[in-house]
């Protein structure tokens, strides 16, 4: 739904935690909108939290929302408010069938999507068991760059990001760190 010639922009994925802090709310809000004031199309899932801000950030440069059911069904519900502005402003794709309510089986092949469309994967928050981690894994194995940005040691969301910092992820503190690396 909307507007698929976006689809043929340069995208980078901005992916988080759904019970995001709010630095990292704020943070995502901005990196995605820089991101797309560099030119980048900006990826997420339209999943509350880090996803949401993301998109909100990126409304006014163009975002694309993965959905884990049918294009049709908003969820969360939360969000029919972005999703409609999403589908005016944006893009929203899916691989199952449209009126397919989101499944938990379904978020899997949404997050191969997310990093498959994009040229990397910025990680926001994300603790060590998230869905945000099985994207990051899949970009790895689709070549995609992965960028994580660091946080707290006290934080149960920042274990995910500092744990890919030590693995090679590319520390990232702003929207040039991502322009640099992929430019």
């Amino acid at each position: 739904l909307g507007n698929e010639h976006l689809l043929t922009k340069k995208a980078i994925a901005v992916v988080g935690a759904r019970n995001a802090s709010v630095n990292g709310l704020n943070f995502a809000e901005r990196i995605a909108r820089d991101l797309g004031g560099g030119g980048l199309l900006v990826v997420s899932g339209l999943a509350r939290g880090i996803d949401a801000a993301a998109h909100r950030g990126a409304l006014s440069t163009g975002t694309v929302a993965v959905q884990g059911g049918g294009i049709d069904v908003v969820y969360p519900k939360e969000n029919a408010g972005l999703y409609d502005k999403i589908k005016d402003q944006g893009a929203i794709i899916s691989e199952v069938a449209a009126g397919t309510p989101p499944q938990a089986r379904h978020f899997p092949r949404r997050n191969r999507l997310i990093s498959g469309i994009s040229r990397g994967v910025v990680v926001v928050e994300a603790s060590p068991r998230s869905g945000s981690l099985i994207t990051t894994r899949m970009a790895l194995e689709q070549n995609r760059e992965v960028f994580a940005v660091p946080g707290a040691a006290v934080d149960p969301r920042a274990r995910g990001t500092n744990h890919l910092i030590r693995q090679g992820a590319i520390l990232t503190e702003s929207a040039e760190d991502v322009l640099q690396a992929l430019n």
